[in-house]
């Protein structure tokens, strides 16, 4: 009893240190990396450019975006808005504020996915070079279309920038543990990816891609995380993400706590889902075809929300504690509490680096606050409560 005991603690203990390695080679790796990647890459020709913005009930802001963008691109260049189902008057500001704009009406098919996919069909009658997917709430940094761009047409593959989330203006709720978290994942874990020659995530906005890529993607779905999706389907096809540092898109947390709560439940049920339901098949399609691409991308996505792998880890040093009490095997503890220790001194790493101005230590105290609100989250998640499509992120 004591061998089957040790033998399923021993599993378990060996199945969480797969992803904590992944997510403390990463950090490491980034972590030795430069800030920012600012060299512009020059590019040979100037390729046509069509900016897309998926847009849904998005008036309130959409026309700052559009300014943004309007100011980066070219005399050839589009800036082509898809107002998806809206019951606003998005499709109006977005035109009078200089955009080119697609209405997209059927309520039966509700999803960015969808949204994109419509206005990929509206490019094809004069199709450009390369197609940048910016989201309506967005802010582009200077240069961030040139740099995506010439990136994209001198690669032949898809890019993504460096996608950040901040703290809106006035604040109702605290978003600082929340913002370090999402540096880790969109900063510091590319970066490592990126220092190692392996490609990226997508992650949803400020992404670019040539158009014969993009015009046999399979965009057409509800799914809420098409990005990862997509991501994983273009580098099983052959045109793996590449991170673009130097492009820096960012967007605000909502400052309500409903919708961050709304924004964080979609994104952490579509990233458990997808790992859950595609991670065996994409693993054993990469070591079929010898496809490191997609085998970095697989183990990238198997690991969790940085909450939730903290959470296991020390869910699984109790677990690995009581069963050595019972005289079971020492090795799932001693394992269990290699990859807490390794987890935790990765995560200390990329605080030092990219996260002490938006954390200091006088707000360490709000983590455990985090973590209780991401303990109600994964509650939620396991009792099946599930996001089922496009939900707009409420801001005001």
């Amino acid at each position: 009893m004591l061998t089957l005991l040790s033998l399923v603690v021993t599993v378990f203990a060996l199945l969480l240190l797969v992803p904590t390695l992944v997510f403390v080679t990463e950090v490491f790796v980034g972590c030795f990396q430069s800030v920012r990647d600012i060299v512009q890459i020059a590019s040979q020709n100037d390729p046509l450019v069509a900016v897309l913005i998926p847009a849904h009930n998005e008036s309130a802001g959409i026309k700052f975006t559009i300014e943004d963008i309007k100011q980066q691109l070219g005399s050839r260049d589009r800036l082509v808005v898809v107002a998806d189902n809206c019951t606003d008057d998005t499709a109006t500001v977005a035109a009078a504020s200089g955009a080119e704009v697609s209405i997209r009406n059927d309520t039966t098919k509700i999803g960015k996915g969808y949204a994109l996919d419509w206005g990929i069909d509206h490019l094809t009658a004069d199709p450009p070079d390369i197609v940048l997917v910016i989201d309506a709430d967005c802010r582009l940094a200077p240069g961030a279309i040139d740099r995506l761009a010439d990136a994209c047409a001198q690669s032949q593959r898809p890019v993504q920038s460096l996608y950040l989330m901040t703290a809106p203006v006035g604040q109702t709720i605290n978003h600082q543990v929340a913002e370090f978290a999402w540096r880790v994942k969109n900063w510091v874990r590319p970066l490592g990816l990126r220092a190692m020659a392996l490609p990226c995530q997508l992650m949803g906005t400020g992404m670019a891609f040539p158009w014969h890529v993009i015009r046999s993607a399979d965009l057409s779905s509800g799914f809420i995380v098409e990005d990862l999706k997509l991501g994983l389907e273009l580098a099983t096809a052959g045109h793996p993400p590449m991170f673009c540092p130097s492009a820096v898109v960012t967007s605000t947390f909502p400052n309500s706590a409903q919708g961050a709560k709304t924004q964080r439940h979609r994104w952490e049920q579509g990233h458990i889902g997808l790992m859950l339901t595609k991670s065996p098949a994409l693993l054993f399609s990469a070591a079929r075809g010898w496809n490191k691409d997609l085998l970095a991308l697989t183990l990238d996505l198997i690991v969790p929300p940085i909450t939730l792998l903290a959470l296991l880890l020390m869910a699984m040093v109790f677990v690995a504690a009581i069963a050595a009490l019972a005289n079971a095997s020492l090795y799932p503890l001693a394992i269990s509490l290699v990859s807490a220790l390794l987890m935790g001194a990765a995560t200390i790493m990329a605080w030092a680096k990219y996260g002490r101005e938006i954390l200091p230590p006088k707000s360490f105290a709000l983590i455990s606050q985090y973590f209780l609100g991401k303990l109600n989250l994964y509650q939620a998640l396991l009792f099946g409560l599930r996001i089922s499509r496009w939900i707009r992120t409420e801001r005001t």
